[in-house]
């Protein structure tokens, strides 16, 4: 279940990080929560002992989250313990009894849907997730490639359900892109980079106070 969040504007996950260096800068800027990729065609993987050396540098209000491809239980939950995660992110074609597993276990779990690829938006229902990263898919890997798209196809599902809104985002469209989704969170990774993996953290800090200037809504809080 989740909450209303007492600031009036969504949550802030800065996404791929490498360094404990960078997720305390991130942490610093205002992020809510930090992700960490668990795919190894990813150019921002790490393994689940450096995720326990970022983790256990964060503030105890700043969410660890573990970026999961279509991953099984074990070996997820051999990450979230080794690597301290609080959440996981499951960003492939996981199933919904792989979603009610993890969510057992006491996880926050942030299931991926794709407004132009599987799972479609209209899946929602089948996942017992406790929120979904909306984006459109496309691109050689999954993520968002830094691909722009129609942001306001979030409030398909955004209504009546968390969203955490991604792809393509940066410091110069996150506020209108929370205005055309109305999400309860955003997640950034490349728009804030100089390489893969290496966040300017001028840009982070940027990011986060235009998302910080978007006060139109009150949103479901996601990540604790």
């Amino acid at each position: 279940m989740t909450d209303l969040r007492p600031a009036r504007r969504p949550q802030i996950k800065i996404c791929g990080l490498m360094s404990e260096r960078q997720a305390e800068a991130c942490a610093a800027a205002g992020a809510d929560a930090i992700g960490m990729i668990s795919f190894p065609r990813s150019p921002r993987h790490i393994d689940h002992r450096r995720m326990r050396l970022i983790t256990s540098n964060l503030p105890a209000n700043v969410c660890p989250v573990g970026v999961f491809v279509n991953e099984n239980f074990e070996k997820i939950m051999a990450t979230v313990e080794t690597g301290r995660l609080r959440a996981v992110q499951l960003h492939g074609q996981e199933s919904p009894d792989l979603v009610e597993a993890l969510s057992a276990e006491g996880l926050i779990v942030i299931k991926a849907l794709f407004v132009d690829g599987r799972p479609a938006l209209d899946q929602a229902a089948r996942y017992p997730a406790s929120g979904f990263l909306v984006e459109c898919a496309g691109g050689p890997l999954p993520g968002g490639n830094a691909l722009q798209w129609t942001w306001s196809d979030a409030r398909r599902i955004s209504s009546d359900r968390p969203v955490v809104l991604a792809g393509g985002l940066s410091p110069e469209n996150v506020g209108e892109a929370i205005e055309a989704g109305i999400p309860d969170a955003v997640d950034v990774s490349s728009g804030v980079e100089t390489a893969p993996g290496q966040k300017d953290i001028d840009k982070v800090t940027a990011f986060c106070r235009a998302v910080t200037a978007n006060d139109q809504i009150t949103p479901r809080r996601i990540f604790r």
